[in-house]
């Protein structure tokens, strides 16, 4: 690799673009600059993606620097064609989980051996992959756009407004970050001035029954692979939650890492690989693809468990998608009512996860 090149890092989700402009060599210090670029309502993530280029190269230009080399991480292969499409031949596409191993393999988060799950929550949902450490390969993956910040968002918003105040979703979104740090914030309804103390223990109890929900996921994964994971790395934003991250470790039983800033590893990792490599596209590479239809053809207790998850996300996905279409003025909830659960919504009581 070569040192004190200027390179560019992207990560490309659904609810926009985040960059960090680093040297090659300095991917884990903080970044010589940073932004983050949310997507605009009915665009496509390209745009998100190449404003934050452009945001990028312009603090370059202001330092008389030049990048050298650029890398986007996408999980969708939908979003990677759309970005490939749109930023020419000087552009490397990355396979998100690629760009994550790569990074802590980097940091020496991950063991040489043996295989770990990287537990991906963030705002738009939760992506939870199986990967081989040896081989640096996906074992299997599963994803749910319900799990995540804006679900949680909307269950904080339903209990506010439950207590008489009404806020829009990018105060919600500061209230739930905030409480990654603090153990109380305060809410005011604009309209009104009404207040009301929000704990990080309300937001543990709201986001509680998908915590658990996911921890059927893990536990899945494992089966369906035939090999129980040494380790969980925590991705994604929402893992900064200390409550969220005390709860997954009870439940899944896997020793924990954490990086500092999980919704960065994506990034970082962009930069390793674009500094290693030159334009193209970079995907993992799976294992064991007849092993895994094997695991999932035979067992009906495994079906069971597939069906029921699936029956959670889906009835959560319908709640949670009429919460968040819910107009500032008529979100006040009936008096007396209590936040939905997945397991409520489904039908399906808590023991059928186990």
């Amino acid at each position: 690799m070569d040192s004190m090149v200027l390179v560019l890092g992207v990560s490309a989700g659904a609810c926009g673009a985040r960059a960090m402009l680093t040297h090659s060599d300095q991917p884990h210090l903080d970044p010589i600059d940073r932004c983050q670029v949310p997507r605009r309502a009915g665009a496509g993530i390209e745009e998100a993606v190449f404003e934050a280029i452009r945001r990028m190269r312009a603090a370059a230009a202001r330092r008389d620097e030049l990048i050298t080399r650029t890398a986007v991480t996408c999980r969708c292969s939908l979003h990677a064609d759309s970005i490939r499409a749109a930023g020419g031949s000087d552009l490397t596409v990355v396979d998100e989980p690629l760009a994550q191993l790569r990074y802590l393999r980097f940091t020496g988060a991950l063991p040489e051996s043996g295989t770990a799950i990287l537990y991906d929550l963030g705002s738009s949902g939760l992506t939870i992959t199986h990967i081989d450490c040896r081989t640096d390969s996906v074992l299997a993956s599963r994803r749910s756009t319900v799990l995540g910040g804006d679900g949680y968002d909307a269950l904080l918003r339903w209990q506010l407004a439950r207590g008489g105040v009404l806020t829009d979703k990018p105060t919600i979104r500061k209230h739930r970050e905030a409480l990654s740090s603090a153990r109380v914030v305060t809410a005011m309804d604009p309209g009104t001035d009404e207040r009301a103390v929000v704990t990080r223990s309300d937001l543990a109890e709201l986001c509680a029954a998908g915590i658990h929900h996911s921890a059927s996921f893990v536990r899945q994964l494992g089966e369906e692979a035939g090999v129980r994971p040494d380790t969980m790395v925590l991705l994604g934003g929402c893992t900064r939650n200390p409550s969220i991250r005390a709860e997954l470790e009870t439940l899944v039983g896997l020793p924990i890492v954490y990086d500092p800033e999980p919704e960065c590893v994506s990034a970082r990792g962009a930069v390793l690989l674009a500094a290693e490599r030159p334009a193209a596209e970079i995907r993992a590479p799976r294992l064991r693809t007849g092993a895994l239809s094997a695991s999932l053809a035979g067992g009906s207790v495994g079906r069971r468990k597939l069906v029921a998850a699936l029956a959670v996300t889906a009835g959560l996905g319908a709640t949670i998608a009429g919460l968040l279409t819910v107009n500032d003025g008529s979100a006040r909830p009936s008096e007396g009512g209590t936040a939905p659960t997945p397991m409520e919504i489904a039908g399906i009581p808590p023991s059928s996860e186990n």
